[in-house]
């Protein structure tokens, strides 16, 4: 993905990011986890893709993103007893995290509410930023669209959290 950095500021400048899908295998057997943790090394972001038509599938991201962020070594990775997690696992995560939930166009208008109220709280666990897609539609991601701005806001803190330091100093210099 080419991607223009602060695109439109003085700042502005174009670095190339490179996207690994992991799959969402649910196997819990160690091979499949430790297929899965060649990629997680030296990552710089995490997007985190789920089926908004499936419960489960949400329910997911809670799993592999403990695994992604090798956090799920431990007990606290498991479910708490009202079957949510500790968002505390999450409260000091310096990875940033994009929630995108798919098949926004499948869920009948009478539950669209309550399943995007139910995913609102689940980027906000993860202290993300959320986009709901009606993969029927362009416009979802079209240039200018809420959904646009919030993905480059993610590429744009991948970058930072690749190049730079927290205190606004270049870590490396690439053109």
């Amino acid at each position: 993905q080419i991607h223009d950095y602060k695109e439109g500021t003085p700042e502005e400048k174009t670095y190339y990011i490179e996207l690994w899908d992991v799959g969402g295998s649910v196997g819990s057997a160690t091979s499949v986890k430790s297929t899965r943790a060649v990629f997680y090394n030296l990552l710089n972001g995490i997007i985190l893709v789920h089926d908004l038509t499936n419960k489960k599938s949400s329910q997911n991201l809670y799993r592999w993103s403990l695994e992604a962020l090798n956090r799920d070594v431990a007990p606290t990775g498991v479910l708490v007893t009202n079957g949510d997690y500790d968002r505390e696992q999450f409260a000091d995560n310096q990875i940033p995290l994009l929630v995108i939930g798919t098949k926004l166009d499948q869920i009948p208008e009478t539950k669209r509410s309550e399943v995007l109220t139910r995913t609102a709280f689940l980027a906000e666990d993860f202290n993300a930023e959320e986009i709901n897609l009606d993969c029927t539609n362009p416009r979802y991601l079209a240039a200018g669209s809420s959904n646009a701005v919030k993905l480059s806001r993610f590429f744009d803190k991948v970058i930072e959290k690749r190049y730079f330091l927290r205190d606004g100093n270049q870590v490396c210099n690439f053109s």
